[in-house]
């Protein structure tokens, strides 16, 4: 799952301290690098030049339905749709890149089924289907 998190554990968190320690003394400029990035910026700026090669693949599709080429009017409008789904990835990260990575997400709740009940997934049914089965063969 995209988004989920898991405390480290004490040990976990020690042995993470110590790689970014080591990893400080190994390579100074990577790390402050790193730390000089901003998620929310680069994904910005990612879904403006999609914004732009938006516009461009616009200018193609007409170029190739002025001039009578098939071809260049088929580039231009997968350039369109390559764009608008970079873009559209793009605002979808910047919105999750907002939300707290401090707070894990609700766990799922369980509900209890019955025997009749039809709903849940097919791969669900199905492999409740299979454990009956392998019961009454017991």
């Amino acid at each position: 799952m995209e988004g989920s998190t898991v405390p480290l554990s004490e040990e976990e968190q020690r042995q993470f301290e110590q790689l970014e320690r080591a990893l400080a003394a190994e390579d100074p400029k990577f790390v402050s690098a790193m730390r000089g990035t901003n998620v929310r910026l680069y994904y910005k700026r990612r879904a403006v030049l999609a914004g732009v090669g938006f516009v461009l693949g616009i200018a193609v599709l007409m170029t190739g339905a002025i001039i009578p080429n098939t071809i260049i009017g088929v580039v231009g409008f997968v350039m369109m749709v390559a764009c608008l789904y970079i873009a559209a990835l793009s605002m979808k990260r910047i919105s999750n890149a907002g939300e707290s990575d401090d707070i894990p997400p609700p766990p799922p709740t369980k509900r209890h089924r019955t025997k009749h009940d039809s709903s849940g997934s097919f791969m669900e049914r199905m492999e409740d289907r299979w454990r009956r089965r392998r019961d009454e063969d017991l």
